[in-house]
């Protein structure tokens, strides 16, 4: 297999059309058991580092959570890894810009030295340490060997890419290696749809007592009160104390994440289909080794989130004391994901209509829904002229607020989280009947296969 440059302009097809097959027309208007469609790809790293109360718990909750459904799970070996090591240096932070000096640096010390290293004191160094991990650990590369199959001799094959693009991978890789134009499009497609929208998310959990916290948070702010004219200085100091007061009880789980983005490109492309693919049963070891060491592959940082979950055990009629910590750092980080596909356009999954009159689908809680949010109504189609994929919009609904489905982790139970997002929702919802999908006003000639993405 020898393919040309050309190639590069048409790695773009996978993420795709197994989803045109299963909805070409409004026939399909009832619900369907199995909707086939394209969807992005995720890998994600647990960032485990210092130890905290509880982390075996909410570790073991992290690495038993269900895997986010509107996500091909694109799992590599990598699963965990200790940041310690690629911590910054004074030096490196300086030069980062990310150190902090004088009352800045004097508060942030305080603060994290009350609370015995509880708070993170290296928190704005994290997106740079992510980034140290993400490149000594070659993780655009594993990615894109796990996209081509790639075996212990080297080769690769397009036996993923066409299961989730639903190809034929043995007619689309002999068309590729005859250079023909259906063997171009079918790859130019998958890049842009589906090895193009490959994530990885790193994240951090922590379990902490919330006294010591709001201790030193009330110091902090003591420090800045003591500035004030005396007169009032009292009144100050005592609206402190009520905050501590209400800030102090019960624990909290912290969730941070941080989204990556594989770039993938024509260029991209060109240069891995010429200079670094090897065909089954052709044994080619200086391109083995070229593969494992190139920078031709990397990520690019979209963003991060966070959110924490107040633990109060208040559930301990029903629960144990380590099932309500489970059931925190679940939720929270979903919450998490919920944030980060609002925040980012690119990381918002595609749902597809599960009925059509009345538009349903199978989102709800677990990804944020709140009642009012607005959805467009995308036809997937295929261009006859150029053979990728477009996305035609034929309309658009919102999400109807009495009937949006409670899809979270063991839904029923009530939790609070720091946003207050959950608790508001439990009590909303506590006496409403259960139903198994979201409701969605508004209409038109929509039918089941039909794609929805939430738009601002």
């Amino acid at each position: 297999m020898k393919p040309t440059i050309k190639l590069a302009l048409v790695f773009n097809l996978f993420l795709g059309l197994s989803f045109v097959a299963n909805a070409q027309g409004p026939a399909a208007t009832s619900p369907s058991a199995e909707l086939k469609y394209r969807r992005s790809s995720l890998h994600l790293i647990l960032l485990e580092s210092e130890d905290f109360p509880r982390k075996d718990v909410v570790i073991k909750a992290y690495h038993a959570a269900p895997f986010p459904d509107k996500y091909n799970n694109h799992e590599i070996d990598l699963k965990s890894i200790n940041p310690t090591p690629y911590l910054l240096t004074d030096a490196e932070k300086v030069a980062s810009g990310t150190k902090k000096t004088g009352m800045a640096a004097f508060g942030a010390n305080m603060l994290s030295g009350a609370t015995a290293g509880i708070v993170d004191k290296d928190a704005a160094d994290m997106p740079i340490v992510t980034d140290k991990i993400i490149k000594d650990k070659k993780i655009a590369n594993q990615l894109v060997a796990k996209w081509f199959n790639r075996q212990a001799d080297g080769s690769f094959d397009m036996k993923l890419v066409g299961e989730r693009g639903s190809y034929d991978a043995t007619e689309m890789q002999a068309n590729i290696a005859k250079g023909s134009a259906r063997g171009t499009a079918s790859l130019a497609d998958a890049g842009e749809e589906l090895i193009g929208n490959t994530f990885v998310v790193l994240t951090k959990l922590k379990f902490v007592s919330n006294e010591p916290i709001a201790a030193a948070i009330r110091e902090v702010a003591k420090l800045k009160a003591n500035n004030l004219p005396a007169l009032f200085q009292p009144a100050a100091y005592k609206v402190l104390d009520i905050a501590y007061n209400k800030a102090k009880e019960g624990y909290s789980v912290w969730t941070t994440s941080y989204l990556y983005k594989l770039k993938w490109n024509d260029s991209i492309a060109s240069v891995f289909y010429n200079d670094l693919w090897i065909e089954k049963g052709k044994i080619d070891k200086k391109r083995m080794a070229a593969f494992d060491n190139s920078n031709l592959f990397q990520m690019e940082y979209i963003g991060s989130e966070k959110s924490s979950s107040l633990v109060t055990f208040s559930l301990k009629e029903t629960r144990t004391e380590d099932q309500i910590v489970e059931l925190a750092t679940v939720r929270n980080v979903e919450h998490v994901f919920a944030k980060l596909q609002k925040a980012y356009e690119v990381f918002k999954p595609k749902t597809p209509i599960y009925s059509g009159e009345p538009v349903t689908a199978k989102i709800g809680m677990k990804e944020g829904l709140e009642g009012g949010e607005k959805f467009e109504v995308l036809e997937q189609t295929v261009d006859p002229k150029t053979g990728l994929t477009t996305y035609v919009k034929k309309g658009t609904v919102t999400v109807d607020k009495k009937q949006i489905w409670d899809n979270r982790f063991n839904a029923g139970e009530e939790l609070s989280t720091g946003d207050n997002d959950d608790k508001k929702k439990d009590k909303k919802d506590k006496d409403k009947p259960a139903i198994d999908r979201t409701y969605f006003k508004g209409g038109g000639k929509f039918y089941a296969g039909m794609l929805l993405r939430q738009i601002k």
